[in-house]
């Protein structure tokens, strides 16, 4: 049984009530756009982590993080990468990977727009955690926290915060 923190788009900066939530956590998995070795090392002094770079993110950090990352975990082989789309609508590369490498779990950022969502057709799980950092759009704080067991993804939790007054 793991506990996965799932973030994404933090644009370097992390925030007290991001870091308290992944306190419950037994790894962060960062979705790209971190925005900075500095932020990576933040996060690494918390928990053990697994990030890929973002579009935003400078050469140093891309030496640090891979594009995509593809691992099993308790059981569940997991995809993850920064522009990724979502069911119906993933980039060519997505739908590359998850052809060949048949995740049950697929995640991707960049959209700072929050999304668990299943997709029958190739048989996994989508999710995209928003965005908790202070660049963008969003009108809102998020990220994603869950349990791995057993090949299952289970206990999802969103954790949010209202990006006035922050």
């Amino acid at each position: 049984m793991t506990r996965i923190g799932l973030l994404s788009d933090t644009h370097g900066t992390l925030l007290p009530f991001v870091k308290k939530a992944l306190e419950e956590t037994d790894e962060i998995w960062h979705a790209g756009d971190i925005g900075g070795v500095n932020i990576l090392n933040e996060l690494r002094q918390l928990k053990p982590i697994r990030a890929v770079y973002g579009n935003i993110d400078d050469p140093l950090l891309r030496r640090e993080c891979p594009e995509y990352l593809f691992f099993e975990i308790e059981s569940l082989r997991v995809l993850m990468m920064h522009i990724g789309g979502y069911p119906g609508k993933y980039t060519p590369l997505a739908r590359k990977l998850i052809n060949e490498l048949q995740p049950k779990l697929f995640i991707s950022g960049h959209s700072h727009i929050l999304k668990v969502m299943p997709d029958p057709i190739n048989n996994l799980l989508h999710l995209n955690p928003g965005a908790c950092g202070k660049q963008g759009m969003h009108t809102r704080y998020t990220l994603l926290r869950f349990l791995l067991e057993d090949g299952k993804v289970s206990q999802m939790e969103i954790i949010e915060k209202n990006r006035k007054g922050s």
